[in-house]
C-alpha cells in the first residue's frame, strides 16, 4: 500500500465512523420515543384503573339502592295483594 491508499483507507474509516455516530444517535433518539411511549401508556393505564375502580363503585352503589327499591316496591305489592284478597268479597 501506497502513501495514497492509507489517506483513502484513514478517510474511509473516519467517514464511516461519522456515519456510525449519526447512526447511533438516531437510534437513541427511536430509543428514547419508545421509553416516553411506554411512560405515558403506563400513565394512561394507570387512569384508566382508577377511572373503572370509580365506575364500578357507582354501580355497586346504584345497584344497591336499586335492590332496596325494588325489594320494597315487591312488599308493597305484597301488601296490597293480601289486602286486596282481604277485601275480595265486598
Amino acid at each position: 500500500m501506497d502513501d495514497k491508499d492509507l489517506k483513502l483507507e484513514g478517510l474511509f474509516k473516519h467517514h464511516v465512523g461519522i456515519l456510525l455516530e449519526d447512526f447511533q444517535h438516531k437510534l437513541d433518539i427511536v430509543v428514547q420515543g419508545q421509553q416516553m411511549l411506554a411512560e405515558k401508556l403506563e400513565a394512561a393505564r394507570i387512569e384508566l384503573k382508577e377511572e373503572i375502580q370509580k365506575v364500578d363503585h357507582r354501580l355497586t352503589s346504584v345497584e344497591a339502592r336499586l335492590v332496596k327499591k325494588i325489594d320494597n316496591v315487591a312488599a308493597d305489592l305484597s301488601a296490597h295483594r293480601k289486602d286486596t284478597e282481604a277485601h275480595h268479597g265486598v
